[in-house]
């Protein structure tokens, strides 16, 4: 069987979290055959952060209504624990409040449980990347949200002074440019004529540079600074 591997080459580890165990099992085989890595899946909230913390996979494929624990707070104890664990929801819900609860939560994607294995496959595989995945309809509404994010006072910087801005290069200040104004990194690498792991590569140095460590931090750092209306 051939695995559907990362940028590093190794297979793609997923973990599945649904309540519904013939669902869960099903999602779980269909991205082992298909060549991911399912190193571990879980039923409730509770037991979701203990496995997820244990196996630490690279994708986290989580819905959101489970016992114990709702998907939301799982989300946010996984990603403070491990930043490098991507979260794409998987819900049969596409209620407004229940994607933006989530990307606020650290979701960097959000698919509707009626997507079909071939699009669940596709967003899993994005997600692995750090690309935002959203269903049609949903990526509008979560760059407004970034938005709005983005005109809420920051916190205050540690010692009560402002961190001296890191200096980015040209390049890197035209990804992050891009980023602001909702591209995926597949768009950016089209309208640069680079590649997808070049931009990948931008965007991680940027998150190093300026000591943030998501696509909402780094969207609400350009937009703060204008960016997005370049």
């Amino acid at each position: 069987m051939n695995r559907t591997t990362g940028t590093t080459g190794t297979p793609i580890r997923v973990m599945v979290v649904d309540d519904h165990p013939m669902w869960r099992d099903a999602v779980a085989r269909d991205l082992s055959e298909s060549g991911f890595e399912v190193v571990a899946t879980a039923g409730d909230g509770d037991q979701a952060v203990r496995r997820a913390k244990a196996a630490v996979p690279d994708v986290l494929v989580l819905d959101l209504n489970l016992p114990g624990k709702p998907g939301v707070q799982v989300c946010k104890e996984v990603v403070a624990a491990h930043p490098s664990v991507r979260v794409l929801v998987l819900s049969a819900s596409g209620e407004h409040a229940d994607v933006l609860e989530a990307v606020k939560s650290g979701a960097t994607g959000y698919l509707l449980k009626s997507a079909s294995t071939g699009e669940l496959r596709d967003a899993v595989r994005r997600t692995a990347t750090g690309d935002p995945v959203f269903t049609p309809g949903l990526a509008g509404l979560v760059l407004g949200e970034y938005r709005r994010l983005a005109s809420e006072p920051a916190a205050p910087a540690a010692g009560g002074e402002d961190r001296k801005a890191p200096r980015l290069t040209e390049r890197e200040t035209e990804v992050l440019r891009l980023v602001a104004k909702g591209l995926s990194y597949k768009q950016i690498a089209e309208r640069l004529v680079i590649s997808h792991r070049t931009v990948q590569n931008h965007v991680q140095n940027t998150l190093g540079k300026l000591q943030l460590h998501n696509r909402v931090e780094l969207v609400r750092y350009a937009i703060e600074r204008g960016l997005d209306d370049e």
